[in-house]
């Protein structure tokens, strides 16, 4: 009888203690095999080992919120993590278009550069005032494929029917005489199959997963010099963050620089691996060089610069923030 009182009180005490350790809910769009995840899946991980009483519990694939519905409920307190293209928060928040526009980012050493800067410094103050911080940088980059041609120079793309990803490289591509056809990833294949579109701008690992190289003659992948750059940082409701421990804090923050060199490394391996694929299916390969790279910048000047130049004071000092990192 006593045996059994103690077991019982062992097992209350246990389930309060259990109950005690603090749950955090994060919140991402992608599959559980996207590299995205991987990233979250680490810091869930990597906090879970270090014995602090924090769980986080992952919902990917858009089954807590829609893709583009997760920036205001972080900003609100409703989810404490999301992994989230930060343009598409760009209507709310004009400077977030910053994060996907062309030649502002060249390759993936200078993308880790401009995660360090006074720039990406001041888009965490816009986000502070959202109660809202980064935990882990991270930028995926992709490149052109062509349907009959390579694309690698702005003339290339003349005349020709031109599927970007995002706003401001339509306006780039246009500026450089192309046609655009707007459409997803996903919609690609059949529109280059079909001879709507002659050519198209997007992420490596969209290349690969929607096997575009079956389509392509030519492959501009990343290398020294890329156009497309994407800012998708996993970020932490700060209100959050700020009631954790301070173990559970220290846990979080070891676990998400661990997490963003992974990062790092796998957005490398992502674009090496979409070369790799192309080449392997007889597709030629074109790597972008500086003149041609600079040639793009100009043309973005005159075009996707200067529409975000003509917003306030504040978007153009953070454009010229972003250009002035080496």
């Amino acid at each position: 009888m006593k045996y059994t009182a103690l077991a019982a009180a062992a097992a209350l005490f246990a389930g309060t203690i259990a109950a005690e350790a603090t749950e955090l809910r994060l919140s991402h769009q992608w599959s559980e095999g996207d590299v995205r995840h991987k990233v979250a899946q680490m810091v869930a991980d990597e906090v879970g080992a270090a014995g602090v009483d924090l769980d986080i519990t992952i919902f990917p694939s858009q089954s807590l919120f829609k893709a583009r519905e997760q920036y205001k409920p972080l900003s609100r307190g409703q989810v404490d993590m999301i992994v989230f293209p930060l343009s598409y928060a760009g209507g709310l928040r004009n400077a977030y278009n910053l994060t996907l526009m062309p030649g502002l980012v060249k390759n993936h050493d200078h993308a880790a550069r401009m995660n360090d800067s006074e720039f990406m410094g001041e888009i965490e103050k816009i986000l502070a005032e959202d109660d809202i911080m980064v935990l882990v940088h991270g930028y995926l980059a992709g490149g052109f494929a062509g349907k009959d041609k390579c694309i690698t120079a702005p003339e290339d793309v003349q005349g020709a029917q031109t599927r970007a990803a995002g706003k401001a490289f339509e306006e780039m591509l246009a500026g450089a005489g192309a046609s655009i056809a707007s459409m997803s990833s996903a919609e690609i294949y059949n529109a280059m199959q079909t001879g709507v579109l002659d050519a198209a701008n997007t992420s490596s690992s969209s290349f690969v997963s929607y096997r575009i190289y079956e389509q392509a003659k030519c492959f501009t992948p990343v290398g020294d010099y890329a156009l497309w750059f994407m800012y998708q940082p996993l970020m932490m409701n700060k209100t959050a963050y700020d009631g954790l421990t301070d173990e559970q804090r220290a846990a979080l923050d070891a676990a998400a620089e661990k997490a963003q060199a992974f990062y790092l490394e796998e957005a490398k391996r992502e674009d090496g691996e979409a070369k790799e694929v192309f080449e392997k299916n007889g597709v030629e390969i074109s790597e972008m060089t500086e003149e041609q790279f600079k040639a793009w910048q100009a043309i973005a000047e005159e075009t996707a610069y200067k529409t975000f130049r003509s917003g306030s004071e504040q978007d153009q000092k953070l454009l010229d923030l972003a250009l002035s990192v080496e």
